[in-house]
């Protein structure tokens, strides 16, 4: 059988499972090798996250950002979801022949100005550049280590049942922005992705307590995915209520003139926090006080039964199986 790989190997969704398990997990299995976010390293003097991650969007420049800020937003976002306080990031440039040298530098700039916010530098890094055609404008690389915070332990396989689910934000401004900025559709709405370094917004949240399961960055497959990997993971159910997970106006009426689930779009600058039920008041509180948690919510619960499945509860009160995510909505989009 002649297999080769697909753009929806690149989705974030089941085939991303797949690929994953059947080529990338075969090969690099190790003690530390993770499905989280990041790998928790103990150096012996110290445990450390560490993380990488590539970013190729289409087009490099989007309303609220460009693949400068998203490359730096990206993995500071990843080490804060297991509890690090980011420190230092590298990152490498492929960049194609005749690119303007003055976006390069807005690239950059951005970059600086995030990491400035993020409190982290950048010690290092590589650049190539590819003959025209060869690669698509540019594409960035980004390493980046963390300090673990004392005390805490996240994990997508710690989510319990009777635990909160709550988001950081509105759901699926990302991947509108980008899906509106390629002038496909002709559709005029006011959307800006939501593109922003979280790991102030998390350490509010492990200021307030550090009883939490998980924490996850719901970028490529959006909040929907994020849901089914934590059900695998922990071996557990999700029920989430319709009504009250928090989309942006102009995202819910692109949404709904496409036929997306908002809950399938990516995010940029939201997360899924999973913590203990007693523990939600407090959570919420602090992602309300920060500026990037102004419209946290609470959306569901962890439930025992329907391991694997996330279940939501519709506006009108029925229940529904969230199809599990498959296949590629869009193609490049961090």
């Amino acid at each position: 059988m002649d297999r080769r790989v697909t753009l929806a190997h690149g989705a974030g969704g089941k085939q991303t499972g797949e690929l994953i398990r059947e080529v990338f997990r075969k090969h690099f299995s190790n003690p530390e090798f993770t499905a989280d976010d990041a790998a928790v390293l103990d150096l012996g003097t110290g445990r450390i996250a560490m993380t990488t991650d590539g970013f190729i969007v289409s087009p490099y420049r989007f309303p609220g950002g460009n693949i400068g800020k998203l490359s730096i937003c990206g993995t500071v976002n990843d080490l804060a979801c297991m509890g690090a306080k980011p420190m230092y990031m590298t990152c490498s440039f492929v960049i194609e022949e005749g690119f303007p040298m003055d976006e390069l530098e807005e690239i950059a700039a951005a970059m600086e100005k995030t990491a400035a916010e993020a409190g982290v530098r950048i010690v290092a890094g590589d650049t190539k550049v590819a003959g025209k055609g060869q690669v698509d404008h540019v594409f960035i690389t980004t390493t980046g280590i963390g300090a673990l915070t004392e005390g805490v332990s996240l994990s997508g396989a710690k989510a319990r049942p009777g635990d909160a689910v709550i988001v950081t934000g509105d759901v699926g401004r990302h991947g509108c922005t980008i899906l509106l900025a390629r002038e496909e559709l002709g559709i005029d709405a006011d959307v800006k992705s939501d593109c922003a370094p979280l790991s102030g917004l998390v350490e509010s949240v492990l200021r307030a307590t550090k009883d939490i399961h998980v924490i996850r960055d719901a970028t490529r497959g959006g909040v929907g995915t994020v849901l089914y990997e934590i059900a695998e993971q922990s071996g557990v159910g999700v029920r989430v209520d319709q009504a009250a997970v928090p989309v942006d106006g102009a995202v819910g009426g692109v949404c709904g003139m496409l036929g997306l689930d908002p809950l399938y779009l990516a995010n940029e600058g939201t997360m899924v926090v999973v913590a203990p039920k007693e523990r939600a008041e407090s959570v919420l509180e602090a992602l309300h006080s920060h500026p990037y948690g102004e419209k946290a919510a609470l959306i569901g619960e962890i439930t025992g039964d329907n391991a694997g499945k996330v279940i939501v509860t519709t506006e009108i009160g029925t229940e529904t199986l969230l199809p599990q995510p498959g296949g590629e909505l869009l193609p490049r989009i961090c």
